[in-house]
């Protein structure tokens, strides 16, 4: 008898373990969307955080309210779709025009993306400066 509570318990734990391990692939497997396929979808993800990738369009970075900024991204392969965000907190130097971001947050029903995380992505080409 002993013996089969072993086995029993063992196998819940088991169960338990592969279930949390399915539920964090799961919310893992997408890292980003593109900024076109996210607001085709972006119903679907109302209130919830997701992470959408996209460049900073030229001239959009401005201050805004509150000690943050709002900035345009563009989906980087079609470039006529466009993104709203607005960010609070501390602002990477590497955010700059025409750079490569995703950015982590929530649309909202205004059609406004509030990052709570921007992660700015490296140039593709180092340069060395000029001496």
């Amino acid at each position: 008898m002993g013996k089969k509570k072993f086995i029993i318990g063992g196998f819940i734990i088991f169960l338990a373990i592969g279930y949390l391990g399915w539920l964090g692939f799961v919310n893992s497997a997408t890292y980003y969307y593109e900024v076109g396929e996210f607001l085709g979808k972006s119903e679907l993800y109302q209130g919830q955080s997701v992470r959408v990738n996209g460049t900073v369009v030229s001239a959009s970075i401005q201050q805004a309210g509150g000690g943050g900024i709002s900035f345009v991204i563009r989906d980087i392969n079609t470039s006529s779709t466009t993104m709203k965000v607005v960010y609070t907190g501390a602002v990477p130097d590497t955010l700059q025009e025409e750079n490569g971001v995703v950015v982590e947050g929530k649309y909202t029903e205004e059609g406004i993306f509030e990052a709570t995380t921007i992660l700015t992505k490296c140039a593709s080409k180092y340069e060395p400066a000029l001496e």
